[in-house]
């Protein structure tokens, strides 16, 4: 499964929803979408969203740090 993590270094969020990933050894790619104005687009174009985090769990969309719905696509029990 690939987990790509649009965050910006100051959001709380992106720092839980990154910290809940390593708690259930989810290896992921942290995007900072501040330094990366094209990852910050794709981020719009994939959520329709300017907010982050934004998580991109093979394919499907998770806005905000989730944690139920991260459980369920991640399949953590």
């Amino acid at each position: 499964m690939k987990v790509r993590v649009f965050s910006t270094t100051w959001c709380p969020w992106c720092k839980m929803a990154k910290d809940f990933l390593k708690q259930h050894k989810i290896p992921f790619e942290d995007i900072n979408v501040e330094e990366d104005p094209k990852a910050a687009q794709e981020m719009i174009d994939k959520s329709g969203q300017t907010g982050v985090p934004v998580i991109d769990a093979n394919g499907k969309i998770i806005i905000g740090f989730n944690r139920e719905e991260l459980k369920k696509t991640l399949k953590i029990k």
